[in-house]
């Protein structure tokens, strides 16, 4: 993704949550403050990269530090966290990707579920969805979901996306996450 349209992409998702409230304007962190770092969407299309970035910094605002937001409290990041999942996957709907759609509705719902369980494996999760978003993680989550086992998904997304791309996403992720 070029520079350009990167910088489009966090433009474009701080926008979009300031003219949708108020509350999320008043979250954003001031420009010199933000970190426009994409974590996953460079594993995957470029098409995605929007809805991605926005998924995955609601995935922040609950669980992590986000790039762009600073809620004010408790109540706030869980409204902002969900209103970014929501807006996030309403991209990637625009372009009638189903398998894609559900893709992200696994990721979100199996990510609650590591997190409510104190299980690790959502870095692995999350790139796997990411570079192969639409095109069926279904045995990989299922190892993670039911024995708590990572590598599959991360085998997935090294061979869709390459060693250098997930290790790059992945000590991005660590760094985020809390």
């Amino acid at each position: 993704m070029s520079s350009s349209a990167t910088a489009d992409l966090w433009q474009t998702i701080a926008a979009d949550a300031a003219a949708e409230s108020s509350l999320w304007g008043e979250a954003l962190l001031p420009d010199g403050g933000r970190e426009l770092v994409t974590v996953f969407s460079p594993l995957g299309e470029e098409r995605f990269a929007l809805g991605l970035e926005t998924i995955y910094e609601g995935y922040l605002v609950h669980y992590g530090t986000p790039r762009l937001f600073a809620p004010s409290d408790p109540d706030s990041a869980l409204l902002l966290g969900d209103y970014l999942y929501a807006h996030g996957l309403v991209r990637i709907a625009s372009f009638g990707d189903v398998d894609a759609v559900a893709d992200l509705s696994e990721l979100i719902s199996l990510c609650s579920q590591l997190r409510a369980e104190g299980v690790e494996g959502d870095g692995a999760l999350w790139a796997a969805t990411a570079a192969l978003l639409g095109r069926g993680l279904d045995e990989p989550r299922s190892a993670l979901r039911l024995r708590g086992d990572p590598a599959p998904l991360e085998a997935a997304a090294r061979s869709a996306a390459g060693d250098a791309q997930v290790d790059g996403a992945l000590a991005s992720h660590r760094g985020r996450v809390r």
